[in-house]
C-alpha cells in the first residue's frame, strides 16, 4: 500500500485539471504538471433533431375541424427562399398527420384550427409550427424563436403569389 502524502496538492483552475487534482488526492498520486495537462476550450454543443420523425401514435383522434384542415395541405417537395426545401407528406400510419423534413431535420405534424384560416400544422414535441397560406408556407421553430424556412410554395402557390404581383388588391387607404 503506497502512502498518502499529507502535503497540500497545488491545482490549476480549468475543469480537466480540477477532476484530475481531486483523483490524484483521492489516490494519493503527485500532482498533474502543467505541460502535462493542457486546457482545451470548452466547445458549445448544438441539440440536431432525431433523423426519424417520432413515431408515437396520435395522443387523440382528429377532430372533423382538424381533418378539414389536413385536407388542404400542400404535398411535396416545396421550393424555398435561399435555396431549402421542405417536404410534406402524408402519413400513412396516422390519416390526417404529415411528415415534414427540412434538411435532415424531421417533424411528424399534427393539423390545428387557426382563427385567421390559415392552414397549421404543429409538431409540440420538438416544437415546430408549419403556416400554410394561398401564396407561400413557412417553417418555425418556437423553441428556437426564428423561423427555419420561409418564402416555401408549391406550383398552386406560386401561381396565386404571380396573380397577386400582377393583380394587386386595393389598399385599405385608397378612397372607394
Amino acid at each position: 500500500m503506497t502512502p498518502v502524502s499529507t502535503a497540500p496538492i497545488r491545482c490549476r483552475a480549468t475543469a480537466v485539471a480540477v477532476l484530475l487534482c481531486v483523483l490524484a488526492s483521492a489516490a494519493g498520486a503527485a500532482t498533474p504538471d502543467k505541460a502535462s495537462v493542457k486546457a482545451k476550450p470548452i466547445a458549445t454543443v448544438k441539440a440536431k433533431p432525431a433523423a426519424t420523425a417520432p413515431q408515437a401514435p396520435p395522443a387523440a383522434p382528429l377532430t372533423d375541424a382538424e381533418l378539414e384542415v389536413a385536407s388542404a395541405v400542400h404535398v411535396g417537395a416545396l421550393g424555398c427562399e435561399l435555396g431549402q426545401s421542405v417536404n410534406v407528406d402524408p402519413d400513412p400510419a396516422a390519416p390526417g398527420h404529415f411528415r415534414l423534413q427540412l434538411h435532415k431535420a424531421v417533424y411528424r405534424m399534427r393539423p390545428v384550427e387557426s382563427r385567421t384560416g390559415a392552414v397549421r400544422l404543429e409538431d409540440e414535441a420538438q416544437g415546430a409550427v408549419w403556416i400554410q397560406l394561398a401564396n407561400k408556407s413557412m417553417l418555425m421553430s418556437q423553441k428556437l424563436g426564428r423561423r427555419l424556412a420561409d418564402e416555401c410554395a408549391g406550383t398552386v402557390q406560386r401561381g396565386v403569389a404571380q396573380a397577386m404581383k400582377l393583380n394587386p388588391l386595393p389598399s385599405l387607404l385608397d378612397p372607394q
